[in-house]
């Protein structure tokens, strides 16, 4: 069975986009996020660069495997804003992502499905002036063993393609290594095959 294990974000924050409606103006933004603190900080700076706009309204979807996502009207009519970005946001197949669409209101109303086609295409807008990446799930191991065991672990991570992001080489020697999902069982079972080694998932 294969397994999933890649995602789709964007690589960096895309260009200022600019959607117009019967005189209102809907400047729109993407960005890669890694948390909700970073989501907090976005909209902060959006809010000081358009101080005189009536709406920040956006969506986020985090995760690779498990996702959690919000979407927030910001004063519009129910379901007019967050979720049209955020039906973007999925139909993209995107996630570690926030689409924010800032709004100047105009004087003419535009009910609720104009709100719907200006806030959709709006986070379309942003959507495609960002670089989409894929990026894959990795699993974290922590492997100690002897010294004298070094080559074999090496060539083994390198069979595996495996990534060491720490290591401490020494008489008893520790490796911190990330892996593709789809390689790290494979992996796991090869190292516990070898009594000097100990492997753990992080």
């Amino acid at each position: 069975m294969d397994i999933k294990d890649t995602y789709k974000t964007i690589l960096k924050p895309s260009k200022e986009t600019l959607f117009k409606d019967k005189n209102s103006k809907f400047y729109s933004y993407a960005f890669p996020i890694k948390n909700e603190e970073d989501v907090k900080i976005r909209i902060e700076e959006l809010k000081k660069m358009h101080y005189s706009a009536r709406h920040w309204c956006y969506a986020y979807q985090l995760g690779s495997e498990t996702l959690r996502y919000r979407a927030n009207d910001d004063g519009e009519p129910n379901n007019s804003a967050g979720m049209p970005i955020y039906g973007q946001i999925q139909s993209y197949e995107l996630t570690n992502i926030l689409v924010v669409v800032v709004r100047y209101f105009g004087g003419v109303k535009l009910g609720v499905g104009g709100l719907i086609n200006a806030y959709r295409n709006g986070a379309q807008l942003a959507i495609e002036n960002a670089e989409i990446i894929e990026k894959t799930i990795d699993i974290q191991f922590k492997m100690q063993f002897d010294y004298k065991n070094m080559s074999r672990v090496m060539r083994i991570l390198k069979d595996y393609n495996a990534v060491i992001n720490k290591q401490t080489l020494e008489l008893n020697c520790v490796i911190y290594t990330s892996i593709r999902k789809s390689n790290a069982n494979d992996l796991y079972d090869t190292i516990s095959n070898f009594h000097e080694i100990t492997i753990s998932k992080l």
